[in-house]
């Protein structure tokens, strides 16, 4: 039996999605706005997953978290400490669903590809204090994009 040869897809809306890193302000991060900035590169809600790239100046210091879902980093530039490990340029992580740790500091000016399938949930001694999904991160985004052109 052969195999069909026709690899058109069914769903003729299907298409690549490109976002240039030119257009896409860089979105202050609700734990250190001064020092903690987001480009958010894609969302996708039918699964959850997104696509951010971080930038984090030298000292800021991300709160412990847990995934809910695995998670995969590369270092752009820069150096951070995460647990009892370094990540500098060039390095890659895959942290799987499930996974905790405690806070996340850039030793540099940092740039890193994050890509999560699903959401991250922060916490303290106290207990849970965020959440952050593809919800939260089109929230941000909207609002963002809400104030610039206020400021405007």
């Amino acid at each position: 039996m052969s195999l069909p040869q026709d690899i058109s897809p069914i769903n003729s809306e299907l298409m690549d999605t490109l976002v240039s890193f030119s257009e896409e302000d860089w979105i202050p991060q609700p734990f250190d706005p001064e020092r903690a900035f987001m480009r958010i590169l894609w969302v996708g809600s039918e699964a959850g997953s997104w696509a951010v790239h971080f930038r984090w100046l030298k000292g800021f210091t991300a709160p412990q978290h847990k995934h809910l879902s695995a998670s995969h980093t590369y270092i752009l530039k820069g150096k951070l400490q995460v647990r009892d490990g370094m990540l500098n340029a060039g390095d890659y992580v895959y942290e799987p669903n499930g996974m905790i740790h405690g806070a996340t500091t850039a030793l540099e000016d940092t740039e890193y590809l994050f890509i999560c399938n699903g959401p991250i949930l922060f916490f303290d001694d106290g207990g849970f204090t965020s959440y952050l999904g593809w919800e939260e991160l089109l929230r941000l985004k909207k609002s963002h994009e809400s104030n610039s052109r206020s400021a405007a």
